[in-house]
Order: C-alpha cells, then sequence, then structure tokens
C-alpha cells in the first residue's frame, strides 16, 4: 500500500499564541477527519512564531514522511515581505536528506470561505437572519494585509467583489493594512460615501469592517485601533467589526481539498501558487526552485 504524502499547513507571519492554537485546532480536526494523512502545521515569515514552520517539517519526517503536500494557509500570495515560503521550505528540508516537497494554491477567495466571511458578517450585525433592507443599508470594508505585490492586493479586491455579488449590501469596498492603498482611513472615507447613500434610501447606512485574514493578532489589534480612531472622528457614523475568519469545518474542507489536488498534481484553474512568490528571489512559477536542483525540493 502507497503511503501518502504528508499534508504540511504553513501559516504566514503569526507570533499570537491565539493564533498558533487555531493553526493546531485545524490539524487535530484534520488529523481526526483523514487518519491516513499524516498532517501538521506551523507558520514561516517571521522568526518568533511559537509554532514554527521548520518544527511541522521536522515532525513529520519523523514520523517517516517522504513527501510533503505543502497547503499555503493563505488567503492571497504573500508578496515579497519578509521570508517567502520557498525559502523556508528548502531551509527546513536541507535537514532532511530526500524529503520532496510540492506547494499547492493559496485558498483565496474560495466560495466555502466566502460562507464564512458571510458568517461573520452576519455576526457583526447581531446574528440571526437578515432581512433585505437590513443588508441594504450596509456597507463592508474588506481589509487585508497588503504587500507590495500588486497581484496579492488584486486577490484581495477580487474577493471582495466575489462577496458583494448577490449578497444584497450596499457595498463592499477594500483597504489594507500595509504596504498598500487604500489605507484603512481611506477605504472608511469611500464607505462613507455608500452609507450616506442607503441613508437617504430609508434608515441610516452602516459600515462592517472586515478583517480578511485567519487569524487574530498584531494585524487585528493595529485594525480595530485604525477603525476605533476613525469611528471618534466620524461619531456620526454607525461603524462596526468583524471577526477573522478563523479555523472552522469550512476551512478545514478547503485544505483538504487543495491537498487533494496537489497530490493528484493539478492546482485550481485561475489559481496563484503560493510558492509563485519565489519570483521575489528568481525562481519562476510552475518551475523547480534552486531547492530542486537534486530532484528532492521542488516547489510549484
Amino acid at each position: 500500500m502507497t503511503t501518502p504524502p504528508a499534508l504540511l499547513i504553513a501559516g504566514h507571519s503569526t507570533r499570537d499564541e491565539g493564533g498558533a492554537e487555531a493553526l493546531r485546532a485545524l490539524v487535530r480536526v484534520l488529523a481526526a477527519r483523514h487518519p491516513e494523512v499524516p498532517v501538521a502545521g506551523g507558520f514561516f515569515g517571521t522568526p518568533d512564531s511559537p509554532l514554527p514552520l521548520g518544527d511541522a517539517v521536522d515532525e513529520l519526517a519523523g514520523r517517516g514522511a517522504s513527501r510533503l503536500a505543502v497547503v499555503p494557509l493563505l488567503l492571497a500570495p504573500a508578496g515579497a515581505a519578509g521570508e517567502t515560503l520557498p525559502a523556508a521550505l528548502a531551509r527546513a528540508a536541507e535537514r532532511h536528506p530526500g524529503l520532496g516537497y510540492t506547494c499547492a494554491a493559496e485558498l483565496g477567495p474560495h466560495p466555502r470561505l466566502l460562507e464564512v466571511l458571510e458568517r461573520r458578517l452576519d455576526e457583526a450585525l447581531g446574528g440571526g437572519a437578515r432581512r433585505p433592507e437590513d443588508r441594504a443599508r450596509t456597507t463592508v470594508l474588506l481589509v487585508g494585509r497588503g504587500t507590495s505585490d500588486p497581484y496579492a492586493n488584486a486577490e484581495v479586491v477580487r474577493a471582495a467583489r466575489l462577496l458583494w455579488e448577490g449578497r444584497g449590501f450596499a457595498g463592499v469596498e477594500t483597504a489594507f493594512l500595509t504596504q498598500a492603498a487604500p489605507d484603512v482611513p481611506a477605504g472608511l472615507d469611500r464607505c462613507t460615501a455608500l452609507a450616506a447613500a442607503a441613508t437617504s434610501a430609508g434608515a441610516p447606512g452602516r459600515i462592517v469592517v472586515l478583517p480578511y485574514f485567519f487569524f487574530p493578532g498584531g494585524l487585528l489589534d493595529r485594525l480595530r485601533m485604525q477603525t476605533e480612531g476613525w469611528a471618534a472622528v466620524h461619531p456620526r457614523t454607525q461603524v462596526l467589526g468583524a471577526g477573522v475568519l478563523g479555523t472552522p469545518a469550512e476551512v478545514a474542507e478547503v485544505v483538504m481539498e487543495r491537498y487533494r489536488e496537489t497530490v493528484a498534481g493539478g492546482v485550481p484553474d485561475g489559481s496563484r501558487a503560493a510558492a509563485g512568490d519565489a519570483r521575489d528571489t528568481g525562481g519562476v512559477p510552475g518551475q523547480a526552485s534552486a531547492g530542486d536542483r537534486d530532484g528532492h525540493a521542488g516547489a510549484r
């Protein structure tokens, strides 16, 4: 019987223990649902994560894994900020001669994740069934991390459009916490115009700030500070904050879908492999990185 590749879940730049525990919970869920697949997870992109990616690679190698299917827990490519996933994997694999790995596409605005975002919005609005008129006066600001890579930022804009389509909100605008425009205050300014239009149609308009990332921590703290600062200057505008995606059952389902696609040798049409960030260090998406020169550490 052929042993399936191990599943390595790669989160990005989290120092927060709450984020680490959320990833541990996701690993536990997948391990319970798919006991035939060895699974572990860790974070790359920061040197002091409580759950390092290298430790997860060591764990899987210690359990006898010779091949890894790496699923980046990313909603968009990580861009050029900090350490890239291919570099982190290459460094970890050096300690385990013969260990091979292949990277899946980032999770992107998958339909199941859009369902979770919609649930987070309903939670911020008070839960329960929302009447059409409630959504018609609600403008959403979807806030991504932001990178220097315009393609990564465009993925956040694409998610905003998909979230808006058919869900009845007055609009879904985008903003970024770092390196890209508009920033959060500018995004809230843009939402104000839509909220004003909703006010003229009946009940007062309102804005929901929706984080487009998985974990709590520094990013969420920064977002809340910027939102609260803007709201203090605009006391007549109702601004609500939604929670992060987290790692609910839908995330586990999408991770396993990406794992199966990767094991089968396919990447979903229209997706950019997260390992494509290797172009920032001289790699080319779709081709082996320097770590593959011995045929062991390919990153797609």
